[in-house]
């Protein structure tokens, strides 16, 4: 194999292996530059992951479960909206809670479906894609979800940067007094804030269990909903800088089966333990800079707010 196919190959699984971190960390970047802080991301993974998966068998149909498990992350999202902004429970207790729920609803709804295999989306999309050269069979894996994952987060940047809706949203999530006393309807805001990172949880989910992997398992996104969050606060809430950040525990991900390929004699449980490895690493040194954090998280986040305050 060329020099440039070996490159070529390294990129594709990193892209592929950052696509599911990309979707759920813009998610979840929005959800917070509303001034909302939901750590149910894993749980809201998971259950887009089962149901998903769970629809495209039923249904043979690789669209239909992309938008089942989209749907399915909206529902989770929307009870904890109602939670946390209509009944304004603790935001960081409830997205925990919301975690621990939605473990237990994917292993409960997917314990039928463990094993059964589908076909990935990328051959869904290129029937060909078996019989087509080795560097076409590449480029052809990078199936719609890893384009959309190259394409949110500039649309996100665009949204937040140099839209009106965008301008609102980030006011909502630097004041949300000075936001209502404005005229605009924080609650309903930061409602379809969080109804959209939970969409993209949910799509998130999906594409491991359609996409990246083809197959379900219990607990299969295996704490990717958190290291989605980290790369939140890695990107100091920019969506570009998510994507780059998103590309590097992409390449740390896939680091163990490029190093049994190039014959490197690593344990392979240390090389997975590579990613939460470096995402521990990656939040020491953030946080050593407060001034920074300080500077960019949303003045707002994890603040409750009443309209009747």
């Amino acid at each position: 194999m060329s020099e440039f196919a070996i490159v070529l190959s390294i990129v594709v699984a990193m892209l592929r292996a950052s696509t599911p971190l990309v979707l759920a960390g813009v998610g979840e970047l929005v959800t917070e530059r509303s001034g909302v802080l939901n750590l149910g991301v894993e749980g809201t993974m998971l259950v887009g992951s089962a149901t998903g998966f769970m629809a495209t068998v039923a249904t043979g149909s690789h669209l239909i479960g992309l938008v089942v498990a989209m749907l399915a992350g909206m529902a989770m999202a929307g009870v904890f909206g109602l939670l946390t902004l209509s009944l304004l429970s603790n935001q960081v207790a409830t997205g925990l809670a919301l975690t621990i729920f939605g473990t237990g609803l994917s292993a409960l709804l997917g314990a039928g479906y463990v094993g059964i295999p589908v076909t990935g989306l990328a051959t869904i999309v290129w029937p060909d894609l078996s019989s087509a050269p080795p560097l076409e069979q590449q480029v052809l894996l990078l199936d719609p979800l890893v384009w959309i994952g190259l394409l949110l987060p500039v649309a996100t940047h665009l949204f937040l940067s140099r839209t009106r809706a965008g301008l609102v949203l980030r006011a909502v999530g630097e004041s949300s007094e000075v936001a209502h006393a404005l005229g605009y309807r924080v609650i309903r805001v930061r409602y379809l804030a969080v109804l959209f990172g939970g969409a993209m949880s949910g799509l998130a989910g999906a594409d491991l269990s359609l996409s990246y992997t083809p197959m379900w398992t219990e607990n299969m996104v295996a704490g990717r909903g958190w290291i989605a969050l980290a790369l939140v606060v890695f990107s100091t809430w920019r969506p570009l800088r998510l994507l780059a950040g998103a590309w590097l525990f992409g390449f740390v991900t896939i680091a163990q089966f490029q190093a049994e390929a190039i014959g490197i004699d690593v344990s392979p449980n240390l090389l997975a333990m590579l990613p939460y490895l470096a995402t521990i690493v990656v939040l020491v040194a953030i946080s050593r800079d407060t001034v920074r954090l300080r500077l960019n998280a949303p003045a707002a986040l994890g603040k409750p707010f009443h309209a009747g305050a």
